[in-house]
């Protein structure tokens, strides 16, 4: 994995669990590679990844006890969120402050909405209790902690059948004293209740994000706990043996300890492990800057990538009421990868709107019962059916042919909606395969216009079981220059697991100008943050001289109400480094905002350190000698194409016999067993060394 850590390994297993198929990367030592795909087992995720990682250790020919890391991604804090579906949940908040959880900002997304829809709060109002205590601003006891009157609360919680409390006392990022008395107290009083304390999980101001923060951590952390301890069991009953660890939303990877501690940090799981895959493969292939487009079964994910890695956010939303409305969502403070993601999936299902027009998504039929194509119950019409319909598909070879798709089933799917609309079932399909890509190219224009950057210059990294499919319409839409499609995109996201290095990201609020920063305090508090993250990358068997530490600011204007992250010197910081700082700010404001503020001075809100450890050294698949890959043609099938002027023989190519320089004229399809390429008619395709293809639209860049 890493210098100095776990050397004795033999293989390294990436296990994506999404919410319709679940992925799974082996390399082993000698560069052997297993790819895995198989449908998610929807009420114990764990069950299919059990399967999937017994039949891949079989075919690499991995024996029991042979020693390897697996590392993994899963959606499931996310949907314990989505479903309000954790257990039993309380807050303990400054008396007070109980309601800063319901009342949040003074932000509204909508102006003239006068009837605004919020998420409900993780923890209802006769679940959050005033806790006699106050510290100043500056850290100080204005009032004890009453610990006589916290007692009888939490004994009181115990016996109401609370399963975890969130702690979140006003300032207690400054000093953090009182929350740690609280928690010493609930041991005592309640040990089986879990507890979250504001002071570990976010200490930064902002009271409304940081005991939403809190409390979303509280709310998941049973969950994932029982989740992750299941998933040990049943890999070491497939045959695995060595250690597991998890992908953080940062697009760092933890140990199974640090997770179950931090849930929250794995919102954005599986999301930020594709975009780690597109920044490799997407680099190795000589694009730095690039836009990833990662569609599976149920969403599709979008993330700029600029000078060879996403772009990282700290703070993001979950369970949106308006999709695309920022300030509709519960925050979360953490690190995460800065993206977008919508319900655009192949599962993703069409109906016919109130107003008599066609729709799709964002509701998904998953995996449980799936397509109608899929022969499993779904009866309701999705883009996988409409792409198996319009013939990009090959029915008897979905998942390699391990599935075989209904076409019949798909037809009179098709048909619900085909038929009130007075079309076709193939312009019907058609219809839906068009609105999905429109769907994703305006998320990505949204995504994209946001971060100040032009669509018409990003390469667009297609991977996803369905990204390939709908790569080529997407980057028509987007007038991208070109598509870059890896092999083995189908698993793409299971890729970026194993390229992901241990890391860990914390933060800490201490306000300070610039101009009159105490830099002795900055430096002790930085060095305390740096402290705390090798201890916890220590603990994942990380030695001291393979951590490297980054370290940032986050700064404004005096008197602004957002902050940029500037990035630091190394070292003690000093006054002669006050223009440096000033420099690198202005850098990144120009960058984001194309111009500069007002003359005033600068202050700091918080402070940030990235600890990590290398990078593993993955050699993705290159060109095999011998002979080009003529043969690699399979045949023709009718296949549609609207500027062809409807169905039309195309060329059908086996995409693992292709090699390096290899030219593939559009229309065409070019099949591996977890995904297919569509090429239009404009399209030109071309087979680099490491075995991507780069299609070119209308016949060359644009």
């Amino acid at each position: 994995m890493a210098r100095g850590a776990h050397p004795e390994q033999q293989y390294r297993l990436g296990v994506d669990i999404g919410g319709t198929f679940t992925d799974l990367l082996l390399i082993a030592a000698d560069g052997r590679t297993v790819i895995g795909k198989t449908l998610t087992t929807t009420v114990d995720p764990s069950r299919g990844a059990e399967t999937a990682v017994a039949g891949a250790l079989r075919e690499a020919g991995v024996g029991r006890g042979e020693r390897g890391v697996l590392v993994h991604a899963t959606t499931l804090a996310t949907n314990a969120i989505l479903e309000r579906s954790g257990p039993p949940t309380a807050l303990l908040a400054t008396a007070g402050f109980r309601d800063a959880l319901e009342i949040g900002r003074e932000h509204r997304f909508d102006l003239y909405d006068l009837n605004l829809e919020f998420p409900r709060p993780l923890v209802p109002r006769h679940l959050r209790f005033d806790v006699p205590e106050r510290l100043a601003a500056s850290g100080a006891i204005v009032r004890p902690l009453d610990e006589d009157y916290l007692r009888r609360l939490v004994a009181e919680l115990r016996e109401k059948g609370i399963r975890a409390i969130a702690v979140c006392y006003l300032h207690s990022y400054r000093n953090p004293i009182h929350e740690r008395r609280t928690a010493e107290i609930i041991a005592e009083v309640a040990p089986e209740i879990r507890v979250s304390l504001s002071a570990d999980v976010a200490p930064e101001i902002r009271e409304f994000q940081r005991a939403s923060t809190t409390a979303a951590n509280a709310y998941v952390q049973e969950r994932i706990a029982g989740y992750l301890g299941g998933l040990r069991r049943r890999a070491r009953a497939a045959g695995f043996a060595g250690e597991i660890f998890v992908m953080l939303s940062s697009g760092g990877i933890g140990t199974v300890e640090t997770a179950v501690r931090f849930p929250v940090r794995l919102l954005e799981s599986g999301p930020a492990a594709g975009a780690l895959a597109a920044a490799a493969l997407g680099g190795r292939a000589g694009f730095a800057d690039l836009l990833s487009f990662d569609m599976g079964g149920t969403t599709a994910k979008l993330c700029a990538i600029q000078e060879g890695a996403p772009l990282k956010v700290h703070e993001f939303e979950v369970d949106r009421v308006y999709r695309f409305r920022r300030g509709s969502g519960l925050p979360v403070s953490i690190s995460v990868t800065d993206m977008i993601e919508i319900g655009a999936g192949g599962g993703s299902i069409a109906r016919i709107s109130a107003l008599g027009t066609l729709g799709v998504g964002p509701a998904s039929a998953g995996a449980d019962p799936g397509p109608a194509c899929y022969g499993r119950g779904g009866r309701e019409p999705t883009v996988t059916d409409s792409d198996l319909i319009l013939g990009y598909l090959d029915p008897d070879y979905f998942l390699g042919g391990q599935m075989r798709l209904d076409v019949a089933a798909a037809h009179r799917a098709l048909s619900l909606v085909a038929g009130p609309l007075g079309l076709t079932a193939e312009q019907a399909a058609w219809g839906i395969h068009q609105i999905v890509n429109e769907h994703m190219a305006n998320a990505a224009r949204t995504h994209l216009g946001d971060r100040g950057v032009d669509p018409r210059r990003m390469p667009l990294f297609a991977f996803g079981g369905a990204g390939p499919v709908h790569a080529y319409r997407v980057a028509e839409l987007l007038r991208a220059p070109v598509i870059i499609a890896p092999p083995g995109a189908g698993v793409g996201s299971a890729f970026g697991l194993l390229a992901a290095p241990l890391a860990f990201d914390l933060s800490r609020s201490g306000y300070g100008r610039l101009d009159a920063l105490d830099w002795g305090t900055a430096t002790a508090l930085l060095d305390e943050l740096a402290a705390e993250g090798r201890a916890l990358l220590a603990e994942a068997g990380l030695q001291a001289d393979a951590v490297t530490v980054q370290r940032s600011a986050e700064m404004r204007y005096l008197g602004q109400g957002h902050e940029v992250t500037v990035p630091l010197p190394a070292g003690r910081l000093e006054g002669r480094h006050e223009q440096q700082i000033v420099e690198a700010f202005e850098r990144v404001y120009r960058r984001l905002y194309s111009r500069l503020g007002p003359g005033v001075p600068l202050e700091i809100v918080n402070w940030r350190v990235t600890v990590s450890g290398p990078r593993p050294a993955l050699s993705g698949p290159r060109a095999a000698p011998g002979a080009s890959g003529g043969g690699a043609r399979k045949g023709v099938r009718t296949a549609y194409f609207h500027e062809a002027g409807g169905f039309v023989e195309t060329a059908v190519y086996d995409r693992y016999a292709l090699r390096a320089g290899d030219v593939v004229p559009g229309p065409a399809i070019l099949e591996e067993r977890e995904s297919t390429l569509v090429l239009g008619p404009g399209g030109v395709g071309r087979v680099d060394e490491h075995l991507n293809v780069i299609v070119e639209l209308g016949g060359g860049p644009r």
